[in-house]
């Protein structure tokens, strides 16, 4: 396999240059939306130093979305849909959040709020305690159900796959027809026929090559087999685990294949039922 391209010294720096401005604008633009979210606070009626808690709670639960949707990067579309829906509601209530404030301040010199918007600057608070505590259990479940997938696999290392078996086998297949036969003088020297015929020990059977069939592949082997084609390629079919033991010298009929692949494929679902209830 080669080796990756080593990345220049150019391109390095780049890339720290954009990671330092992305660092720079989030905290220049968290500072503005923080001294916005505070005066709705003050207008809201939020008392003396709660009021700079206040653009924690929106601002924080859209820190803590982003992060979640990191974690939830190979969860379920269901699970990632619900968490871009928490993070989009808490940026809108941002964005209207500050929206209001300059609008207002630009109509008078003092902040005014309506009843509605007052209203729902007050729910602001428990609505985001209760999704921030609903996306610590999507995490956890997550997390969890990965660790039970990964504890249910089998210890077959990827590289003792179907294919560098067979890749192994023909190499011995090859070995053995390079390999001289005995030479013409060897053959024709005389044999001693006066020693004793139970003296003489019986050839030994030659083992069969490794491309001959073995039989019926027992169903240890047909599990590992699909299981590593599975851990391997992301999916278990019925030709691929056919072909795969065939190549390993063994004969399998296409429903045991058939039973095999819809086994191992059903083991991840089971993991995570499990895991749920």
């Amino acid at each position: 396999m080669p080796s990756p391209a080593p990345i220049a010294p150019a391109a390095m720096r780049g890339s720290c240059s954009i990671r330092v401005g992305i660092a720079l604008l989030a905290a220049v633009a968290f500072a503005l939306s923080y001294d916005a979210l505070r005066q709705m606070a003050v207008a809201n009626h939020v008392r003396g130093l709660l009021t700079y808690l206040f653009p924690l709670v929106i601002d924080g639960f859209i820190a803590i979305g982003i992060v979640a949707l990191l974690l939830l990067r190979t969860a379920p579309v269901r699970s990632r849909l619900y968490v871009w829906t928490l993070v989009g509601a808490a940026t809108g209530t941002s964005i209207s959040a500050n929206v209001v404030h300059a609008v207002g301040l630009n109509e008078g010199t003092r902040l005014h709020l309506n009843n509605t918007t007052a209203g729902a600057l007050s729910a602001i608070a428990p609505l985001a305690l209760a999704g921030a505590v609903h996306l610590y259990l999507v995490i956890n479940r997550h997390l969890a159900a990965n660790s039970t997938v990964v504890a249910a696999s089998p210890a077959i290392p990827p590289a003792e796959s179907a294919t560098p078996t067979a890749d192994r086998q023909i190499r011995q297949e090859q070995a053995d027809d390079i390999t001289p036969a005995p030479s013409a003088k060897a053959s024709n020297s005389p044999t001693r026929e006066a020693e004793p015929a139970a003296t003489v020990a019986p050839p030994a059977k030659r083992a069969p090559k490794a491309g001959h069939r073995k039989g019926t592949v027992p169903e240890d082997v047909l599990l590992a087999t699909a299981r590593a084609i599975g851990t391997e390629s992301g999916e278990v079919s019925r030709t691929a685990l056919e072909k795969a033991l065939r190549a390993m010298g063994y004969t399998v009929s296409k429903d045991d294949a058939q039973k095999a692949a819809a086994t191992v494929r059903a083991e991840p679902n089971a993991a995570k039922n499990a895991v749920a209830v």
